[in-house]
This record gives C-alpha cells, sequence and structure tokens, in this order.
C-alpha cells in the first residue's frame, strides 16, 4: 500500500539488519534497582552514622552536615565506578519540559601530577550548570549565566550509559526556582504539614502524610522509515496532514489485543532498563487507537514517581531508535483518534502505610476518609480554574474534549454508592445503602455510615477528575507532560484547603462542639458546595457543556486564557503563603508557557506552508497535468459532441484540484501574513493570544483541502505516508 519508498520493517533489527539481543533475565526481583544507589547499596557502602544522616535527609528531618556529604560522595563514586562509571552529573528537570545534564568525568590530576578519580562532597551537593539559555521567564537575563543545581537526597541517584545522574533541583542565583523539582518538593512539605495536621485529628500518633502517585502513560510507536518520510511528525510530533483512514479504532479491535511481536520486543528492552534504575513498571498493554500502547508503575512517593516517570520518556525514546520505532509523545499525533495522556493518579498515605483514601471498615474510619475525600474535591472546587491552567499546553488543548479524553472542564466523578451517602449525610435523615452483599443497612446520621466498598463506583474514562476506589485519577494531564505541573498546583490547593478546614474545624470546637459534630457539620457545607463540580454522567455530552455553564465552571479551550488564572490574586496569595512559588516565580512560569506556546504554533504554522507549498501542491499540479493530457488525448480519438460525456468525471476532477491548490495557496498566505502580524507584538500574552485567534484558524482550513487532495491525487504519487501506513504497520 502507498508509495514503495515508505518502506516498514517487519521485525525487530538493528542498523546492519541483525536482530536485536534483547536482555535475558530471570526474576524481576533479582535486578531491581541495580543501577541504582539505594536504601540497599547506602547500607553497604555507608557507615552507619552516615546512613542514619542521610535516612533522616530523606524524610525532611535534618540536613547533611558537610563531613557526611564527602564520605557519601566517595560511597558513591565508588559504587558508580564499580557499576562502570566513569561520568557524573547533576539532573535536573528544567523548564524545557524535559530533563537536562552537564557531564563531567571523575578523572582528574592529583598535585603530584597522577590520574586519579575525584569527586567529594562539593561535586555533590551542588553544581553551577549555564543558566542562560534554560527559559527563565525574565528571571534572568540572557547575560547572566549563573545557576545552580543542589542535590535532592530524596530521589536515589543512579546510573545510565557509564554516567552517575544525582537527581537535583534548578535555582537561579538570586534563588528562584528554574525547574519542577524545587516547587513540586515544596509543595509535599506544604501538604504533609496540612495533612498531618488533620490526619491527627483521628489518630494523634500520625507524624507525616505522604502524597504517592502513579502514573500511566500512554503513547502511539511509528515506524522510522515511515517517522522519517513525515516532515511534519519530525517538526511538531504530531501529523499536520492525512485522511483518516477506512478503518482507524472504530471496530475497537485493538484494546488489550495481542501485542505485535516487534513491540512487545520494544517493550521488553523499555522495562528491564527501568527495572535496573528502579522503576516499577507493572503494566504494559495496547491502547484503543491502533499504535498506541500504555504502561503503568507502582505507586510511589510523588517525587519519586515523577523523577522516574522523566528518566521512563527518555528510556523509551532511545529505547524506539534501537528497535527502528519512534515513541511519540505528543497528546494528538492523529487527528480523528485518541489521543495521548498521562493519567495521574494520586492519593495520601500516612507513615503508618494507612491510604486515607481508603474506605474503612468502621465508621471512624469512614469519617476520616469522607474529611480527606471531600476536602479533595472542595479544593477542586475553589481552585478550579488554576487546576485547568496546570495542563495546558498547546499540544494538549488539541487533545481534551475528544476521543475518550476528557473535556477542558474540570469536574469531579465520584460514583453513584458515594453520592447517595453524601446526600444523605448532607440530609441528615434515613438512608438504605446497598452492601456488597447486596443487603440492606440503615443510617441514621453520620456514626452510622454503612461501609463504604473499595468498588464503590464504576469508572468514567470522559470524567478528567475521577475518585476510583482508593485514589483520585487525574485524567486530564498530557502524555508528553511533566508531571510536576499538575501535580505541584494540585498540592497545593489540597493542602490549602486542607488548611481552612482544619481552621474551621477549631472554630468550632473552640466553641464547646465536640469533634465528631464539628467535622461533620464542615463537611456537609463542603458537601453542598462541592454539588457544583460533582458529576457523574458523560462529559462528551452537549447537556453537560449547558450545565457546566448554569454551574458557572469555566469551559476553557485555549491555554493563553487558561494561564491567565495563574496570576490573579487569590492564587498569588495562595501560593506564596504555602511558600510553594512567588509572585515573581509565577509571573515567569506564565511568561514561559506563553512563549512555549507561542513557539509551537509558530513552527506548526511554518510546517504547515512549507509541506502545502513545496511537497503537496506540486504533487497535486503534477497529477492535474496527467489529467489534462489525458483529456487531451480523448480529444483526439473521440468526436467533439460525444468528448464532454466521455471526459466529465476527469474534467471535474481537473477543476476540483485547481480549486483546492487556489484556496491552498490563498490560505497559506492568508496564515504567513497573520503570523507576520502577531510576530509584530511585544506584550507576550497578546501575542500568544493573537497566534491562538488569528493564525491557528488557519490550520484545519488548509488541512480540509490537502487532506481532500489526498483522496484525489495518484496513491503513488502523494509524498506522504498515509493513516493507513502510519497506524497499521508493525
Amino acid at each position: 500500500m502507498g508509495n514503495s519508498r515508505f518502506k516498514a520493517l517487519s521485525i525487530a533489527t538493528n542498523r546492519n539488519g541483525n536482530s536485536v539481543n534483547l536482555p535475558a533475565y530471570g526474576k524481576i526481583s533479582a535486578i531491581f534497582g541495580d543501577m541504582t544507589f539505594n536504601k540497599e547499596s547506602m547500607r553497604q557502602y555507608l557507615g552507619d552514622e552516615t546512613f542514619k544522616s542521610i535516612l533522616r535527609a530523606i524524610d525532611g528531618d535534618g540536613k547533611i552536615e558537610r563531613k557526611a556529604a564527602d564520605e557519601i560522595a566517595l560511597a558513591m563514586k565508588s559504587w558508580a565506578i564499580s557499576k562502570g562509571a566513569t561520568h557524573y552529573t547533576h539532573w535536573f528537570q528544567p523548564l524545557t519540559g524535559s530533563s537536562a545534564e552537564k557531564h563531567d568525568s571523575f578523572f582528574t590530576i592529583d598535585e603530584n601530577e597522577r590520574a586519579i578519580e575525584f569527586f567529594d562532597g562539593s561535586n555533590l551537593i551542588q553544581q553551577e550548570p549555564d543558566a542562560s539559555s534554560f527559559p527563565s521567564g525574565g528571571i534572568r537575563n540572557t547575560f547572566e549565566a549563573r545557576g545552580y543545581t543542589a542535590w535532592d537526597p530524596s530521589s536515589p541517584a543512579f546510573v545510565i550509559e557509564k554516567t552517575l545522574c544525582i537527581p537535583t533541583i534548578f535555582v537561579s542565583y538570586t534563588s528562584e526556582a528554574l525547574d519542577y523539582k524545587a516547587p513540586l518538593l515544596k509543595s509535599i512539605h506544604f501538604l504533609d504539614k496540612a495533612a498531618t495536621d488533620v490526619a491527627q485529628l483521628f489518630d494523634p500518633t500520625v507524624k507525616k502524610v505522604k502524597a504517592t502517585l502513579g502514573i500511566e502513560q500512554e503513547y502511539f510507536l511509528i515506524d522510522e522509515a515511515l517517522y522519517n518520510a513525515r516532515p511534519d511528525l519530525a517538526l511538531t510530533g504530531r501529523t499536520l496532514f492525512g485522511h483518516a483512514s477506512a478503518k482507524d479504532q472504530q471496530l475497537e479491535d485493538n484494546y488489550f489485543g495481542s501485542i505485535p511481536e516487534r513491540v512487545v520486543n520494544f517493550m521488553k528492552d523499555v522495562e528491564y532498563q527501568s527495572y535496573l534504575l528502579g522503576i516499577p513498571l507493572r503494566t504494559r498493554h495496547n491502547e484503543v487507537a491502533p499504535n498506541q500502547f500504555e504502561c503503568a508503575p507502582l505507586f510511589e512517593e510523588i517525587n519519586i514517581a515523577i523523577d522516574h516517570n522523566v528518566l521512563l520518556m527518555d528510556i523509551m525514546s532511545k529505547t524506539a531508535r534501537r528497535h527502528h520505532f519512534r515513541v511519540l509523545l505528543h497528546e494528538k499525533p492523529y487527528s480523528g483518534i485518541n489521543g495521548s495522556g498521562k493519567h495521574n493518579n494520586f492519593s495520601l498515605q500516612t507513615d503508618k502505610s494507612e491510604n486515607l483514601l481508603s474506605p474503612g471498615k468502621t465508621p471512624e474510619s469512614n469519617l476520616k476518609f469522607l474529611t480527606f475525600f471531600l476536602n479533595i474535591i472542595e479544593a477542586v472546587n475553589n481552585k478550579n480554574d488554576l487546576l485547568r491552567a496546570s495542563i495546558a499546553s498547546a499540544s494538549n488543548d488539541l487533545r481534551l474534549g475528544g476521543n475518550e479524553a476528557p473535556p477542558a472542564i474540570m469536574s469531579v466523578f465520584i460514583g453513584e454508592q458515594l453520592t447517595a451517602i453524601l446526600n444523605d449525610i448532607e440530609k441528615s435523615k434515613e438512608a438504605i445503602v446497598g452492601d456488597k452483599k447486596g443487603k440492606k443497612r440503615s443510617n441514621i446520621g453520620i456514626s452510622h455510615i454503612p461501609e463504604i466498598l473499595l468498588d464503590n463506583t464504576d469508572r468514567n474514562r470522559t470524567s478528567p477528575f475521577a475518585f476510583t476506589g482508593n485514589k483520585f485519577e487525574f485524567r486530564a494531564v498530557g502524555s508528553s507532560a511533566n508531571s510536576a505541573a499538575p501535580m505541584i498546583t494540585l498540592l497545593t490547593i489540597v493542602g490549602n484547603q486542607l488548611l481552612n478546614f482544619k481552621s474551621e474545624v477549631d472554630k468550632l470546637m473552640a466553641q464547646k462542639i465536640n469533634k465528631e459534630e464539628a467535622i461533620t457539620a464542615v463537611l456537609k457545607k463542603y458537601i453542598s458546595n462541592s454539588k457544583r463540580v460533582r458529576f457523574d454522567g458523560n462529559n462528551y455530552s452537549k447537556e453537560w457543556l449547558i450545565e457546566a455553564k448554569k454551574r458557572k465552571l469555566s469551559n476553557v479551550s485555549s491555554t493563553p486564557v487558561a494561564l491567565q488564572s495563574i496570576l490573579e490574586k487569590d492564587a498569588v496569595k495562595m501560593y506564596e503563603n504555602a511558600k510553594v512559588l512567588s509572585h515573581r516565580e509565577l509571573e515567569a512560569r506564565m511568561h514561559i508557557q506563553l512563549e512555549n506556546y507561542t513557539k509551537k504554533i509558530q513552527i506548526e504554522s511554518r510546517t504547515y506552508g512549507d509541506l502545502a507549498i513545496n511537497h503537496i501542491l506540486p504533487v497535486a499540479i503534477r497529477y492535474q497535468n496527467i489529467l489534462i493530457e489525458n483529456v487531451k488525448g480523448l480529444q483526439s480519438i473521440f468526436p467533439k459532441e460525444t468528448l464532454n460525456n466521455i471526459a466529465k468525471i476527469q474534467l471535474q476532477n481537473i477543476k476540483d484540484i485547481s480549486e483546492h491548490i487556489t484556496q491552498i495557496t490563498v490560505l497559506v498566505n492568508r496564515m504567513i501574513d497573520a503570523r507576520k502580524q502577531a510576530n509584530r507584538i511585544e506584550d507576550v500574552y497578546d501575542k500568544a493570544k493573537n497566534y491562538c485567534d488569528k493564525v491557528l484558524p488557519y490550520f484545519d482550513k488548509i488541512r480540509e483541502h490537502t487532506d481532500s487532495l489526498e483522496l484525489m491525487v495518484d496513491d503513488e504519487l502523494w509524498p506522504l505516508p498515509k493513516y493507513r501506513e502510519l497506524l497499521f504497520v508493525n
């Protein structure tokens, strides 16, 4: 099918045509974490006191002294060299959206001119990478290069490709965060304090509450030869042109189907590398769309889970090349079929390993569960726009609201049973609730809430924020995103809400109202408030759009508008009070995201113009000339009076092709003019908004004509691999 130069490989081969040697291993537990400087390695290489000091630092109970840092650095170097490392790097996550690293070798020359390996505490704790070329949103001038990376001991160092990678934060010379990790760590600390205070209402012995996260990563695979034949994929990460394939996902036969052997080989390779680096991948399967797949790990503490996901995306991209694939992490690489998300499954766990979002079997634990459950919903209700802003990007705008992706309206799904229980609590009337065995139980007031089952809801694939038994699943996060961005927002708004809750309860208890009654009174108010954001139906329906508008829930479809909420007065105050992000840091992040949006639309616009004018139109004209020559040939054979009937289809095709060629040329020129006008705008928001309103609308108009030409032009002449080839060649 299609042009013969678009040859896809049928088996996993290397560049010499030989089979890729997949790693052979037995038990996963035997290799898991082998390339990480984890607690087991620390215990082996460190003295007892130093080992205890680093554990305290990991738990946030103290700082590592310089003497201990030197010992840790020496141990880390010895361990890394034993794993084949020759270099080290501070591995950080700047606001580019990917990880960054600058490698230095252990090698140096000592005072006696001897070659040695050297790495001490100062190398471990801090480095000074050039900060001038990383996005800063105006915090740093281009000529001001100084920036610092500082070791994060809570995330294990690891060895990859003979380099010791040390997870770090990245800050400016004036201490503003230039990365995702620094504010994430601050938001984790903020939530811990707020959640622990609330947890102690039920159990005074709780000392810590940890946020946990499980990230489901969706992605597409495409054969490398086909990828290289699509300049739009190479430059933008998505197909700007392409008519729908006659068969795509409408039969739903790909979901959980048999995984092609070549893909399985790729997955096994990724999993092996992940296990060595302590990434606890558990699940792999086909997704709904053809050539779409998903992998998912076990839950981890949120900081480590995000580090592992960033690392996983890098591993996937590099491994794909060895198998002559390319990984597409773009949220919407193909029009008309499912896009890809990164479902963030969020929960809270005490230092006693109790999941605070796991429904219990007793009224007391139910009350505790309902407290955290309702506070999270109330946080989403109160800071709805901030949650939308946290997942905003040019690529995610294309995904939200279609083909099983949640809409841009931030609502919460909790299911029928929990809705019934909340309604019962609010009304304080006797209610009948079915339990797991189908029996009936009487619920009279808060003290006799029936057992809330773990599987208390069905799943709602259309909801952006759904409760799924013992966790909340934030489904609106895009597949290419760094999960730190939405998690910083979620942890901060939940922490802020828990502070408000504790304050309200304390005020009531100061009025001699007993604890259970005080908690109940506040929760009843939250139940009433949260009706605005709770929705258990079909988020795709037109009825929901109308209902959401009545509820005054925003439906912001574009990134520039969504980002405005970041700098609203209440949002700035919340972030500053939480000591997560300063006003200046918030301004910088908004500036960076707006610039990034503009640049992505600008790149896509240029690619649209190049492909349409230099690739598609010449082929269309060539095919049109073939038809013209064909009509001329018919003229030499048939009499004039019969020619119109005989050549009717050819003449109409020539006319239609001419119309499409004309429209594409006109639309591309208008798009270029709109882009030039947008480029003259200085204000970063106005520029992004102009690109959104004036440039972006041309994309679908141009595509409509090029995709029509795809159906008309000779298949052998068409310059781009078609959807039927991109989606179905393994």
